[in-house]
């Protein structure tokens, strides 16, 4: 039987943006998606990662457990921890046995077996809902909308906290209807405690043109602190 590993791109060893507390935060490689708003676009292919065995990753975390605290634990970030499934299933059962809380950041753009059992050793989603019109996931993202929310109604089903993520990125999906959607997501799944609205930006304009490649939302402006204040208190929660 071959043994389990995860590709790695890279870590972050105490992050404060990806979970609750203070995480260990791997970041795998490999994504189905291309998003016009990719802050991570040399993670997309899994071939240029690192692996590492689940065994490999705890270690590294469990020299972080003195900052977790009672909040603190490991996030599973990408690109796309799903397409990586069973090794991610593993790193995180083993993590639970050290008494570490897991935390998955996806795309939930896929589901299946693996997926379902993976779910089983979660504490905690972060589940971007990059838009709340399907013609704009189809167009920006290459997936169908359907894909995220059928993640999210496993979700519910499996009572996994879970936090509802959204890049807001001005002439997309800025508009109060938007967000009133948005909203309207949150509240129909009891499994959804927080909502985070992360404001669109351009420092990543570096890694596509170090790679060659065009990023598509150079044209489109970040959004003001004070658009992300007012579309925060729609939400309402």
């Amino acid at each position: 039987m071959k043994s389990l590993t995860l590709s790695v791109q890279s870590f972050q060893s105490m992050g404060t943006l990806d979970g609750p507390g203070v995480r260990f935060v791997v970041f795998t490689a490999g994504c189905p998606l291309r998003c016009g708003c990719c802050h991570n676009p040399d993670t997309w292919n899994i071939e240029e990662g690192t692996p590492y065995a689940p065994q490999e990753l705890v270690q590294k975390a469990l020299r972080f457990r003195e900052y977790f605290g009672q909040k603190g634990g490991v996030t599973l970030s990408g690109g796309e921890p799903l397409l990586q499934a069973e090794g991610a299933r593993e790193f995180f059962s083993l993590c639970r046995k050290e008494g570490l809380h897991t935390c998955l950041d996806t795309s939930g753009a896929m589901l299946g077996e693996s997926i379902l059992s993976l779910l089983g050793e979660t504490d905690r989603v972060l589940l971007d809902i990059k838009y709340t019109d399907p013609k704009q996931y189809e167009t920006y993202v290459g997936c169908s909308m359907d894909a995220p929310l059928a993640f999210l109604k496993t979700l519910e089903e499996k009572k996994i906290p879970t936090t509802l993520r959204q890049v807001i990125i001005p002439t997309l999906n800025d508009s109060k209807e938007s967000i009133l959607r948005l909203r309207d997501i949150a509240r129909s799944h009891t499994c959804v405690d927080k909502v985070e609205l992360l404001p669109f930006c351009k420092i990543c304009e570096v890694k596509y043109k170090n790679m060659g490649i065009e990023f598509p939302f150079a044209h489109l402006p970040s959004p003001s602190k004070e658009t992300i204040r007012a579309l925060e208190e729609l939400l309402q929660l």
